[in-house]
């Protein structure tokens, strides 16, 4: 019983330093991001945050759920896909990743409010989330709330400065001056 215990302790620590360790790389990765030289290696650290986004740090089970959700959305099974994502954040309402692909449906599915306070709950949980920022500014660009999204456009150019949106922010401040005409 005392062998058991201590296997048991062991694990757990092993596990709160792998926790620990994904946290600091997710650190690295952003800090990296800020300095990428050249679109190349922008897009490369771009993807492993993504990657470290969507996968969920202790729980391969909701995984797999929001990458079925994720599935769903992309298939244009908005329903199943509200479900299982909705699920997912009553599983571990933590998990920013769970809020900002149901913000992503919402948006798809036309409900800009209701996305938007999703996005709301992302960027409590990760502010440094340069997607949720800029589907934001999407919603905004719809609404014709230009100023916000120019906000927003900023923010994430400030977080992942070769982002692809950074060049949109050109364009709407040109379309800012010409609807004050």
């Amino acid at each position: 019983m005392l062998v058991i215990k201590k296997i048991s302790f062991i694990i757990l620590i092993l596990c709160i330093s792998f926790f620990k360790l994904n946290a600091k790389d997710l650190n690295n990765l952003f800090d990296e991001l800020r300095k990428a030289e050249n679109i190349y290696a922008a897009e490369y650290i771009e993807k492993n945050i993504w990657r470290s986004w969507v996968t969920h740090p202790k729980s391969k089970y909701l995984t797999d759920k929001l990458e079925n959700g994720t599935f769903s959305m992309n298939n244009n099974q908005y329903r199943l896909a509200l479900k299982l994502f909705s699920d997912v954040i009553n599983d571990d309402p933590n998990w920013a990743e769970a809020w900002n692909k149901r913000a992503t449906l919402l948006f798809l599915m036309g409900n800009y409010d209701a996305s938007l306070k999703d996005i709301e709950q992302v960027l409590s949980l990760e502010p440094r989330h340069f997607g949720a920022l800029s589907g934001r500014a999407q919603i905004y660009l719809s609404l014709k709330e230009y100023e916000k999204a120019i906000t927003d456009l900023e923010k994430a150019r400030s977080i992942y400065p070769l982002i692809k949106s950074g060049e949109s922010i050109e364009l709407i401040k040109k379309l800012i001056k010409e609807l004050q005409v």
